[in-house]
């Protein structure tokens, strides 16, 4: 029997801190998986895996340099979560126009 080899999407890939801040890392440029373990008080095997999930979800690409693999952002994935947040903005807007008016009365009195 083979197993279902397991995709993450974006939403899990983001869900942990440590990926989130090899986003950013990697918003910038172009690294090595040993440059970018250097960031981190985490071994270089964990930051891989980081970046297996992050990969998974296609948002880092991976390339090969000689015998060092380069990682890079890509942002597109990223979309997906912007558009499912876009939704709730209204929700926030609302609440912030209610939060100024409450605000704004209660200086009045």
């Amino acid at each position: 029997m083979v197993a279902a080899s397991a995709k993450h999407d974006v939403f899990q890939a983001i869900a942990d801190p440590t990926r989130r801040s090899l986003l950013k890392l990697l918003s910038n440029q172009e690294m090595p998986v040993t440059a970018i373990s250097e960031q981190f008080p985490i071994s270089r095997t964990a930051v891989s895996k980081h970046l297996r999930v992050l990969a998974d979800a296609g948002l880092v690409k991976e390339r090969k340099v000689g015998r060092e693999t380069r990682y890079k952002l890509e942002p597109e994935p990223l979309m997906e979560l912007k558009d499912w947040l876009q939704y709730f903005e209204l929700f926030w807007e609302n609440k912030l126009t209610a939060l100024r008016l409450f605000v704004e009365s209660d200086e009045t009195k």
